[in-house]
């Protein structure tokens, strides 16, 4: 490309190829999330004898390493930048997701000393040692185990996707366009579950579980060589000419970010440093209780579609709700771009823009009351509510990432954004293994509330709680930073 062409006509649009690398990494992301929340219920539990409560607990520790992670992801890719933090992020995420596959042969090999690489010798040997007195708690208590370590290695690695990628966007687009560039690449969420009850259970319904696991897991593989030939600072990338170059440092020629720049000396903050300010708080509270419901509906819908409703994940029914879900969800394209248009037109800034637009998405969730209830009269109005709710919160996701690059120099943006994933992991391992607990606990003892009984009555407490979580983190907000405020790191 010519460096020198400043034409608008003749500006390349290198930033876009940028944003659509991070959009196919985070597809493969949350295949990889996916593969597990799609194979548990019909073709993992039923050999390994788990209850929800066991599952609660595999997803409650992944979301708990995840977010302790985070903490310490957002330090690492600052310190050895983008290009390098995303290598190893999903090269490490990539490997937990194969090692899911083995989990089978190691309880089998652990338990009965019989080892073998054979996956169908392997459930064979497990469905006998069930048949077995004593042996049944065991197969149950060493496969829990198993998955809780593969789990682990693939949250350490997924940790550094976040951090990686607000970075890249920071790096690649001013402020004005940060919410709808990460509204696009963030639609990966979206589109991964959306290709995930089509392909997952059909791979494991015929090939096994343990392939649906190494065949989503080598995605991974497969976009880290692109990721290396591909990416460079846009200062120092070819593909990016002298006009596209100045339309992404825009920012720095403005007044009001004059914390952009510093690029001879950049600012440099500690973890712990980063909890001191305000704007921190502001983004944790935007994210614990409105990610705690994302989580969950990621890892408990397809559960809560057989429950309820009686329908596998590998089954019609099952593959088309998941899928009808996250095809709703899809919506948030166009919501991550109200921002924007607040910005444009009202001339708003950044931060007021936002928070606008985040208020608008907050009161969509509210339908979540209605979940239970209008599922009595057909299963689709809880899909078509909780493909709302999905879309709400990726839109309000897409923002409340971008109020940190909004307000930090992108120097500390990674170690910020990994700062508050602390607040989002804690809150998904409350929704995930508290969910499970409460499943099993209604469940056994018949429990009746608003009408519903059981597990039924379980999930209408989770599903009120869902519904009033995004307001409340709007007002926390809104109270810890009123009004638009750059942070100065000295």
């Amino acid at each position: 490309m010519n460096r020198t062409d400043t034409s608008p006509r003749g500006m390349t649009n290198f930033r876009w190829v940028v944003c659509s690398l991070l959009f196919v990494a985070l597809v493969v992301n949350y295949l990889d999330r996916q593969v597990l929340s799609l194979t548990w219920k019909n073709f993992i539990a039923p050999e390994f004898n788990w209850t929800d409560a066991d599952y609660g607990l595999i997803t409650g520790v992944f979301s708990i390493v995840y977010a302790v992670s985070m903490l310490f992801a957002g330090k690492f890719v600052d310190y050895v930048g983008t290009k390098r933090g995303y290598l190893w992020a999903i090269g490490i995420w990539s490997t937990g997701a194969c090692l899911h596959a083995f989990c089978g042969i190691l309880t089998d090999g652990i338990v009965s000393g019989h080892w073998t690489w054979s996956f169908a010798e392997s459930r064979a040997n497990i469905m006998a040692l069930e048949r077995t007195s004593g042996l049944a708690v065991m197969v149950t208590t060493v496969s829990v185990w198993l998955f809780l370590a593969a789990r682990c290695v693939l949250s350490i690695g997924e940790a550094g996707n976040f951090p990686c990628s607000i970075k890249a966007v920071a790096e690649y687009f001013p402020k004005k366009d940060r919410g709808f560039a990460t509204g696009i690449f963030n639609s990966g969420s979206q589109i991964g579950p959306l290709l995930a009850p089509f392909t997952i259970p059909v791979i494991a319904k015929y090939y096994g579980w343990e392939m649906a696991f190494l065949a989503i897991g080598a995605l991974g593989f497969l976009w880290m060589g692109l990721w290396i030939f591909m990416y460079k600072e846009p200062g120092k990338n070819p593909r990016v000419n002298k006009a596209e170059l100045e339309y992404i440092e825009q920012d720095a020629a403005t007044a009001d970010a004059a914390t952009a720049g510093a690029a001879e000396h950049p600012a440099k903050i500690g973890i712990f440093k980063a909890f001191t300010f305000r704007q921190t708080w502001a983004v944790i509270c935007g994210r614990f209780l409105p990610d705690s419901v994302w989580w969950f509906l990621l890892f408990w819908a397809p559960a809560f579609i057989n429950d309820v409703y009686g329908y596998s994940s590998a089954s019609t029914q099952g593959m088309l709700a998941i899928f009808t879900i996250y095809l709703i969800s899809m919506l948030s394209l166009a919501g991550s771009y109200l921002p924007t248009y607040f910005i444009n037109r009202n001339r708003l800034n950044p931060y007021a823009g936002r928070m606008k637009a985040m208020l608008i998405y907050a009161v969509f969730p509210l339908l979540a009351i209605g979940v239970m209830p209008l599922g009595e009269v057909s299963m689709w109005f809880p899909v078509v509510i909780i493909g709302i709710i999905a879309a709400a919160h990726q839109s309000w996701s897409a923002n409340v990432y971008n109020v940190v690059s909004d307000m930090f120099p992108k120097s500390v943006v990674a170690t910020v954004t990994g700062a508050s994933g602390l607040a989002s992991g804690l809150g998904s391992f409350m929704s995930n293994y508290g969910a499970g607990r409460l499943f099993d606990y209604t469940d056994r003892i018949g429990l009746v509330f608003m009408g519903f009984e059981g597990k039924n009555a379980g999930y209408m407490i989770v599903f009120l709680c869902a519904g009033v979580a995004y307001l409340v983190s709007w007002c926390l907000m809104k109270i810890l930073v009123p009004k638009y405020k750059l942070v100065e790191i000295k």
